[in-house]
């Protein structure tokens, strides 16, 4: 690779938003292989690009420095694989909460009851009855729900979500 396509730490941060005492941890950490040196100054070529997003993507994916370390130091395919599978079942768990989470906050900006946590279908999206035990405690109906018939919807005129 010519020197021209190299980057300094500096321009290497700032690719990806990064302050370059980052970069430098990283490598401190074993993280990020040290770069190669030209007249004092680290270089940094595109194999170290693609190990900066690797780590910022494990990052956003919940993993810490060290299980990051870990994946990208694994010694085969198997160990790196578990290590995965592992991430990959986490990460399907937090997306089922997170999907859950928008519902609950979908219904809520959609629901004009006076308090949307009494409201009985705010509260079958929350599915309290099957999580916590509580039977036929329902409040008030879900007054922003109830469209008109002549509204052209196709509820029939019943609270939000079907009662």
């Amino acid at each position: 690779m010519r020197s021209s396509d190299s980057l300094r730490i500096g321009e290497l941060a700032a690719r990806f938003g990064l302050a370059p005492h980052v970069l430098r941890h990283w490598e401190a950490m074993g993280l990020l292989v040290p770069a190669d040196r030209v007249n004092g100054r680290r270089r940094y070529t595109r194999d170290h690009a693609v190990r900066v997003l690797t780590i910022l993507r494990g990052k956003s994916a919940g993993m810490s420095l060290e299980q990051i370390r870990e994946m990208l130091d694994a010694s085969g395919g198997a160990d790196r694989q578990a290590l995965l599978r592992r991430h990959h079942e986490e990460l399907e768990r937090r997306l089922r909460e997170i999907a859950a989470s928008k519902a609950l906050i979908e219904h809520a900006m959609r629901c004009t009851a006076e308090d949307f946590t009494r409201c009985p279908n705010y509260r079958r999206v929350l599915e309290l009855e099957d999580v916590a035990g509580f039977h036929g405690v329902h409040g008030g109906e879900c007054v922003a729900a109830a469209p008109s018939a002549s509204a052209g919807d196709d509820t029939g005129g019943e609270p939000h979500g079907g009662a």
